[in-house]
């Protein structure tokens, strides 16, 4: 499947990617977005959550980004969230500092990365605890190392898996096995955690990265304009009746239709009713020509 030629772009200059805690490198329109704190295991601090938002920001206009894929550095994806900068340190704040520092870390880790316009995939190389599962749910699609291990280690020193921690597992998991492990605090590894929906495949983590790529490029073959519209309407449907959501999805595919440069759903149609020449159920439509 080859995709449609490429036009003009009216962006802006691509944006320079230079941060501390953040790392951003591109190959044939995958963006590895990578959380750069490895002798932290990649804790999410205040400061890596503001380089995130500008991240987000700016791939999301980013020609060179088709697919984001979110990962970290070293042995982790990420230890979860910076117990000394994100809590201690902000025991004596305000009220309103603390809630800009809450702010800027559900901001990204949930909100934006959830509502991304274009595919998102959680390649999962290690140590995945707490405030971790929150991006990685918000992730379109999860993919792990069968090694790595995961963990709702709160109970363990008194706390609660807040900031919207819990509300994570309870959107992947089944029901027991997310007690069981909320409860306990016992840590899985990667294959157990694909037994409970919490990432959607394991493969050993030697294989990971190239697992990976295979996935996103083909995620890239499709339509990105209906890609991103599937994505964002299968987020909102989840809180609606039956009832809404059909006429949410009847007017959200309209819309999609009639602003799609592709104009894919035109191509399809012919392709399949008049000319015969492809399956919608064995693969796309040729998107060229």
């Amino acid at each position: 499947m080859t995709a449609p030629k490429a036009t003009k772009s009216t962006n802006k200059p691509s944006h320079k990617f230079d941060f501390k805690n953040v790392m951003v490198e591109f190959d044939e329109g995958i963006a590895w977005v990578t959380l750069n704190r490895p002798d932290k295991r990649n804790a999410m601090s205040p400061a890596l959550n503001r380089e995130m938002l500008q991240v987000l920001d700016a791939l999301e206009v980013d020609e060179r980004c088709r697919v984001l894929v979110l990962t970290g550095a070293g042995e982790a994806f990420s230890s979860g969230m910076d117990l000394k900068e994100y809590f201690r340190e902000t025991d004596n704040a305000t009220p309103i500092e603390v809630m800009r520092v809450r702010r800027d870390a559900m901001g990204w880790q949930w909100r934006r990365l959830m509502f991304f316009p274009k595919p998102t995939i959680a390649m999962v190389n290690g140590w995945c605890f707490g405030g971790a599962f929150t991006p990685m749910v918000a992730c379109d699609i999860a993919v792990a190392a069968e090694e790595a291990t995961f963990g709702l280690s709160e109970i363990n020193w008194g706390i609660i898996p807040a900031g919207n921690v819990m509300r994570a597992a309870a959107e992947k998991m089944n029901s027991s096995d997310a007690l069981y492990f909320l409860l306990t605090g016992d840590t899985f590894d990667g294959k157990k955690a694909c037994e409970t929906r919490l990432v959607y495949e394991t493969v050993p983590r030697a294989q990971l990265r190239e697992r990976t790529t295979v996935l996103a490029k083909k995620l890239m073959g499709k339509n990105a304009h209906v890609a991103g519209a599937i994505k964002l309407a299968f987020r909102r449907v989840k809180e609606m009746s039956w009832d809404v959501a059909e006429d949410y999805l009847y007017a959200k595919a309209g819309d999609t239709y009639a602003s799609d440069p592709e104009r894919g759903r035109t191509k399809g149609m012919t392709q399949f009713l008049d000319e015969k020449s492809f399956k919608p159920g064995l693969g796309n439509y040729k998107r060229e020509g």
